[in-house]
């Protein structure tokens, strides 16, 4: 691994600095008015989610909202088919998180300004993750944009470069990563949509970072030894495909 310092315990800084990251503020507009077909789109998705409550789609949701880094970073262990980890690919491993780290903290701004209510806040419904409702009801942790969506596709999207013979496989499950938090009960639709906007506008921006490209490099490399092992993926693959067949009607 590089030489990177922590912007908290256990999680790398990003490569971009608060400067240079994308501008939710210019790229997003103000979520759905009440009386909007958008926010009427919304709530319908919301009704429609609740019928994977208890499912294995839920429970897959659940999982998806731990955001310990090793264990995010497994989120892509079957579509690749090899385990992403510290010690068999450690650039990978820091490349993925920085990218993440980034993609979050790209949405910071317009969550802070809109802080808008989450859906479980304003359907008085519990979540797939009762331990974080706390934080998640926070004036900082607002429901628009998603940063788990952000977070989610971008690191789809680096993996797309890193491995392209998987890209299909990847971006299903860096889309279903953010799907996963309507199913939650933790965002609307349109915070999705426009996190994965985020997500690919923070990709955009590193692909003029030397640092970043170098990484994606090395990580190529690093994915290819990994695999000649054979080691296999950590997850269970048959399960995750089966949640992941459960799907929302009407998602975008």
């Amino acid at each position: 691994m590089r030489d990177v310092p922590e912007a908290m315990p256990g999680y790398f800084v990003g490569y971009l600095t608060k400067d240079e990251l994308p501008s939710s503020m210019a790229l997003l507009p103000p979520y759905p008015a009440g009386d909007s077909a958008a926010f009427a789109l919304d709530q319908q998705i919301q009704l429609d989610a609740k019928a994977l409550r208890g499912s294995p789609r839920w429970e897959l949701a659940a999982s998806d909202a731990d955001l310990d880094r090793a264990h995010a970073l497994g989120t892509f262990d079957c579509a690749l088919g090899v385990a992403i980890t510290a010690e068999d690919t450690p650039r990978l491993f820091q490349l993925l998180q920085r990218t993440m780290m980034d993609a979050v903290n790209s949405t910071n701004a317009a969550k802070f300004h809109y802080s808008r209510a989450r859906p479980f806040m304003a359907l008085k419904q519990s979540t797939c993750s009762p331990d974080d409702e706390d934080q998640l009801r926070g004036p900082r942790s607002g429901s628009y944009p998603s940063g788990h969506t952000a977070l989610g596709w971008a690191a789809a999207l680096v993996l797309a470069e890193v491995a392209p013979d998987s890209t299909d496989a990847v971006l299903m499950r860096g889309r279903s990563y953010g799907e996963s938090r309507l199913v939650c009960n933790v965002h609307w639709l349109s915070d999705i949509l426009q996190g994965r906007h985020l997500g690919a506008a923070t990709v955009a921006r590193l692909q003029s970072v030397p640092e970043f490209r170098e990484d994606v490099e090395v990580a190529r490399q690093e994915l290819a030894r990994a695999r000649a092992k054979n080691s296999g993926p950590n997850r269970d693959c048959a399960a995750e495909a089966a949640a992941l067949s459960q799907r929302i009607p009407g998602v975008l």
